[in-house]
């Protein structure tokens, strides 16, 4: 049983592995380049792999009625376990094709799609197999065994044929100093953008109805309001990557949160698979995430943008700004503070841009009060106060530059929502958990809200600065829902029993819009993460490239200035 378990896990860690190639067209084929992974990667699934079979098996034969004793090598058992393996790697190369789909280029997706439908037809081929073997008599079994080993090659080898050599990029960065024949702006309204990860609108949407969070209240009162569709993966680097560009991650090259490598630093993985807990890679050592940085961006985000066009901007704390990207403005990376928690700021002049300002910047402190509801007596462990104060430093900086070094576009990402809507969301929505005591409840229940709190103060300060020609969009890149119970009960296993919220599945986002050319329509028909740009654009006058995968969303504003201000197009900002 065991040594038929374990030739079942390698079949079936081949498909994993397929699933892993296919997502990651870059990697080549070559042994010297898959070894590394089959090594670390490949074990791993193995090992778990056969503790699942070595368990079927068990249940096998414990649920028969006659003696279960198979071979060593069962031509009849791994006919059956190897249908039921291609049967899942075809499912799972589905699943992960239908969740990437807006990540992956035309021909992956074709790829993937002709092996997925290999590994269905294999699964077939295997029961085909199982029933001939299980029928035959002693002078045929040679003959269906060796029909096995033509099947499990071929259910290999096909999808690798179908995913074929790899794919050198074909995208590349383009120079900044690139000029563009286009016409100076013809706005000098501002705009005022506020990204926040991980807020959900219906959370806000409860909160104002009964009276609290009342500058979010005025927007959903008196502005637009709209759900943006966000992207998968999730993270935040993929999601505002794709909101900063106007495109697709297939467009403007980052697909994920960061590169993974293993152990021997070999060829980067870019896109890990879905549903079969890849996130233990990470957990247990076996990969290793290495951080992106502004150099991975293979379209031209806002910013590079409007420096073409001769506008000021100032951006805080967005991912994929290290090394600062030269602008006309400023630019404080997400990177600005250390990781360590401790909120004192690096000494890299590549944090920030002009570098000289890293000088003339007050340290924020480490002072700054953690984020809670007010006058709390709940204990709440510091790795949860940091993300708040965290926030609080970016928009003391924020303050400081626009006072300063005004710009005429200016963003700042608000991003302690996410990491403490994945710990307290249970306490703040607990009827959709239903297993949350009255006294987590009331100990823990307005944690989640009082930071939404917080961008609701900086909503209101905002909107007090605006002018009457300027605009105000409140950006979220995606929401937070509940863990479901089988990822709860897995986390309650193998992982961070806290966990109760997750944006693994792509929640939405939304779009708030404020301002005087603002109509007042409390829900809009759904839009995208990449019409943020467009519609920034349509706004300030300048024409929108015919290459964004996102349009300029004029519903949001009045029928007089979308009348004044028709929609203009340049082939492409990109050279």
């Amino acid at each position: 049983m065991l040594s038929n378990s374990v030739a079942a896990a390698m079949l079936a860690t081949c498909y994993v592995l397929l699933v892993v190639l296919h997502l990651n067209p870059r990697l080549p084929l070559e042994p010297p380049h898959l070894l590394p992974l089959v090594r670390s990667v490949g074990l791993f699934y193995v090992v778990h792999l056969i503790v699942v079979f070595y368990m079927l098996l068990v249940a096998r034969q414990l649920l028969a009625r006659e003696l279960f004793s198979p071979a060593w090598i069962s031509v009849g058992v791994l006919a059956w376990l190897g249908a039921l393996a291609a049967a899942v790697g075809s499912a799972l190369m589905w699943a992960n094709l239908s969740t990437f789909s807006l990540v992956l280029a035309p021909e992956t997706v074709a790829a993937m799609t002709q092996g997925a439908l290999a590994l269905a037809v294999s699964s077939a081929l295997f029961l085909l197999v199982g029933f001939g073997h299980w029928n035959s008599d002693e002078t045929q079994r040679t003959l269906w065994a060796v029909c096995l080993v033509i099947v499990a090659f071929v259910s290999v080898a096909t999808p690798l044929v179908f995913r074929g050599r790899a794919i050198e990029p074909t995208l590349e960065a383009r120079p900044l100093e690139a000029v563009l024949e286009t016409p100076p702006p013809e706005r000098t309204a501002r705009v005022e953008v506020l990204a926040i990860d991980g807020a959900s609108l219906d959370f806000i949407a409860r909160a104002t109805a009964e009276g609290r969070l009342p500058n979010f209240g005025r927007i959903l009162d008196s502005g637009a309001a709209m759900g943006l569709a966000t992207l998968h993966p999730t993270s935040p680097e993929a999601v505002w990557s794709a909101v900063a560009t106007g495109k697709l991650p297939q467009k403007n090259g980052v697909r994920s949160a960061a590169v993974y490598r293993t152990a021997t630093g070999d060829d980067p993985i870019r896109l890990l698979p879905d549903f079969c807990y890849s996130a233990g890679l990470m957990r247990f050592g076996v990969l290793a995430e290495e951080p992106l940085t502004s150099g991975a961006l293979r379209a031209r985000p806002v910013w590079n943008i409007l420096t073409l066009l001769g506008i000021r901007v100032g951006i805080v704390n967005w991912p994929l700004t290290y090394p600062a990207p030269i602008v006309r403005g400023y630019v404080v990376s997400d990177r600005y503070l250390r990781p360590s928690g401790s909120l004192g700021t690096v000494e890299d002049p590549a944090a920030v841009y002009p570098p000289e300002l890293l000088a003339a910047m007050t340290p924020p402190g480490a002072d700054l009060p953690a984020v809670l509801p007010a006058a709390t007596a709940t204990p709440v462990p510091v790795r949860h106060q940091l993300p708040g104060r965290s926030d609080r430093a970016y928009e003391k900086v924020a303050g400081w530059l626009e006072a300063t070094q005004p710009a005429q576009v200016t963003i700042t990402r608000y991003e302690s929502i996410d990491p403490i809507g994945h710990y307290f969301l249970r306490y703040a929505e607990p009827q959709e958990f239903g297993n949350v005591p009255e006294e987590d409840r009331r100990r823990y229940g307005q944690i989640l809200e009082s930071h939404y709190g917080f961008i609701d103060e900086a909503i209101g300060r905002t909107m007090a600065a605006l002018g009457p020609d300027d605009l105000l969009l409140v950006v979220s890149g995606y929401g937070m829902e509940p863990l479901g119970f089988g990822k709860r009960a897995l986390e309650q296993v193998l992982g961070d029993p806290e966990l109760s919220g997750t944006h693994e599945g792509a929640p939405d986002g939304f779009l708030l819009a404020y301002g005087a050319a603002v109509a007042k329509v409390r829900q809009l028909r759904r839009a995208s993460i990449v019409d943020v740009v467009p519609t920034m654009l349509y706004f300030l006058g300048l024409p929108i490239g015919r290459d964004m995968d996102g349009y300029a969303r004029t519903d949001i504003f009045q029928p007089a200035f979308t009348e004044d201000h028709p929609i203009t197009f340049i082939p492409t900002y990109e050279r």
